[in-house]
């Protein structure tokens, strides 16, 4: 049974930085392309971020781009989204998915994989 669990959401003043971490347990993902996905009571969940299979490709939301960093260490099973920069609109669940395949796509009906989310909280 694959597992995919997400872990560091928090609170954190507007401005600050936090670093969110995904593992896959039952499934290595070293093979999978991952994406990062966020969600807000009332909203469709949306694409933040996701890398390819080496991560030597990565994508974001044009929201996001230049704050917020997605890597992957695939020795460790893990990806990571660092996100710098904080605003209180970026306060959403952040769900962490992998898919079947190695390069990485910005839909959510692509991933086949995912985790229960980890709540971050930014204060104005």
């Amino acid at each position: 049974q694959v597992q995919v669990v997400e872990s560091g959401g928090g609170l954190v003043q507007a401005g600050g930085s936090l670093r969110l971490s995904c593992v896959a347990y039952g499934r290595t993902f070293k093979s999978d392309a991952v994406g990062w996905f966020r969600q807000v009571p009332g909203k469709e969940r949306e694409f933040v971020a996701a890398v390819n299979w080496d991560g030597d490709s990565t994508y974001y939301a044009e929201s996001v781009k230049g704050r917020f960093a997605i890597s992957r260490d695939n020795a460790k099973n893990t990806v990571y989204l660092q996100m710098n920069g904080l605003k209180p609109e970026d306060a959403a669940v952040y769900y962490c998915a992998a898919r079947n395949s190695r390069v990485a796509a910005t839909v959510t009906g692509a991933y086949a994989y995912w985790g229960q989310g980890t709540q971050v909280t930014v204060s104005s």
